[in-house]
């Protein structure tokens, strides 16, 4: 707060009034508004839990109704934390989950259906949860050119422009599945194959853009909105990962790698994929990415068994044993994604005994985290072939000590974690200083880099791992590698006896 005071008493000493942007994300669990100064210092904040609905087995949505109220709240909770006016909010940049999709009545902005999201597996049956009655209802209004389909970010730009504005930017088109990165615009096949109207998609514009403002009836003034980018992108961008060869490990709800590519896309066989990771300019930076769906989820999950009652417990637990007993958990509540690529995995605790205990299953849990970083990691090194420079880490996950370091020790590398893990606001602030050049400190990409003040330096444990030299066979952590390879192994059907290939290390 003594950020806030220093800019009111030179705005009161005679200069004009000082200017502060929102940074504001919508994540997949929870959503939340800071207010940054122009030396990036968090003045006021406030996040609300995003409720996702659970309709039937594999259907996740989100009630639009309920989202735009909490959006709305946020933003004025978080000015009202900070004691400044909305008059002094220069400009808004929102970052939001990616892939979770709405169609929408053009003329009135009703919505035809929730929020469908990128957690759903109704994709898995050809969409057939989707009745009749919607489809007509939804394809009478494409006939009319009344339609309208969008991410988060496009429906929230709509709603808060009261319809004036429909647009998206480069990272989220590019997350969407009809966005070709590689010619940068919709894709004329993949949209025909899917029999999907390119008039109802939106006109896709830089990430760090004038997208209109917000009117003026929803906060009393006129806020601008400057910049609409997809979270993990956000989140580079937060983390200063500006320079081909940048790494960041996102551990939130699911876990998410990114590699920057520079201005070469890549993509793989078995689980990476190219993004745009935010077009400013004649500037275009590419991602290389791959992900696993249940991280922040499993451990959500294992806190409403009561395995805990705080999430902050697990480290302490985990730390209270030499290792786990052989018992291993598979991490798979939607599927497993790269390398295996089996959205019908199953998840499950495997090597379980008559003296297992919680602690036992929390380590477990917390192992089978790190060791799919490890797999990512890993794909990463044998399919992207750019040296690596830096790892970064985010996420709530990433607070936890004991899966830092295990991953640290598991791929063998540093990974800087920053002071302030919020970096998906972080962005998306960021990217809207630069479009509005507030204070000077925008006004360079380069010099953002410096304003990255990690918190933890964690290195590989040297007793377990030294450097440049193979893990030695018989360590724990190496047993439990294999174990957890196993168990993978055993979801595909593999029962008994273990595959060769698992045999000859074991």
């Amino acid at each position: 707060m003594s950020g806030v005071r220093a800019v009111q008493e030179q705005s009161t000493a005679g200069a004009s009034p000082a200017g502060f942007v929102l940074g504001l994300d919508v994540g997949s669990s929870v959503i939340r508004c800071h207010v940054y100064d122009h030396a990036t210092r968090i003045c006021g904040s406030s996040a609300q839990k995003l409720e996702s609905l659970y309709p039937q087995a594999g259907r996740v949505e989100i009630d639009p109704d309920v989202l735009w109220l909490q959006f709305v709240t946020v933003i004025k909770e978080s000015v009202k934390a900070a004691g400044i006016e909305m008059n002094q909010v220069v400009g808004l940049g929102i970052s939001t989950q990616r892939a979770t999709f709405i169609t929408w009545n053009k003329k009135t902005g009703n919505h035809f259906h929730n929020f469908i999201s990128w957690q759903d597996l109704r994709a898995v049956e050809l969409v057939k949860s989707w009745n009749n009655s919607l489809t007509m209802k939804v394809q009478k209004a494409v006939e009319e050119d009344n339609c309208c389909f969008g991410t988060i970010d496009t429906w929230l730009l709509h709603k808060l422009t009261k319809g004036s504005e429909f647009a998206t930017d480069f990272s989220n088109a590019s997350t969407t599945g009809l966005f070709d990165p590689f010619k940068m615009r919709w894709s004329r096949l993949l949209t025909s194959l899917l029999s999907i109207p390119l008039s109802i998609l939106p006109p896709v514009r830089d990430t760090s853009h004038n997208f209109g403002s917000a009117d003026e009836e929803i906060f009393g003034v006129p806020i601008p909105i400057v910049a609409l980018v997809a979270d993990q992108q956000s989140a580079m961008f937060g983390e200063c990962c500006f320079h081909t060869g940048d790494v960041k490990l996102t551990m939130g709800t699911g876990t998410f790698l990114d590699i920057n590519t520079g201005n070469d896309l890549q993509h793989t066989v078995r689980g990476f994929y190219p993004l745009i990771g935010w077009k400013i300019g004649q500037e275009v930076v590419c991602l290389a990415e791959s992900n696993a769906g249940d991280t922040g989820t499993i451990i959500r999950w294992a806190q409403e068994l009561d395995l805990f009652t705080d999430a902050a417990e697990t480290e302490k637990m985990a730390k209270s044993l030499e290792d786990s007993e052989g018992v291993c958990f598979v991490p798979s509540f939607s599927g497993l994604q790269a390398p295996l690529n089996d959205p019908c995995a199953c998840a499950s605790f495997m090597g379980l005994k008559p003296s297992t205990n919680k602690y036992h299953l929390v380590r477990a849990i917390l192992e089978s985290i790190a060791f799919r970083n490890k797999q990512l990691y890993e794909l990463m090194q044998k399919e992207i072939h750019i040296p690596v420079t830096k790892v970064r880490a985010d996420g709530g996950v990433c607070r936890n000590n004991f899966v830092m370091q295990m991953t640290s020790d598991l791929i063998n590398a540093n990974i800087e974690r920053p002071v302030n893990i919020d970096v998906s606001c972080l962005g998306a602030a960021s990217l809207a200083g630069l479009a509005v050049g507030m204070c000077g400190f925008y006004k360079s990409v380069s010099y953002l880099a410096s304003c990255f003040l990690p918190m933890v330096f964690l290195f590989p444990n040297h007793r377990i791992i030294e450097s440049g030299k193979p893990w030695c066979p018989l360590s724990s952590i190496h047993i439990c590698t294999l174990l957890t390879k196993y168990s993978f192994y055993l979801l595909y059907g593999w029962i008994s006896p273990p595959p060769t290939s698992l045999q000859s290390e074991l």
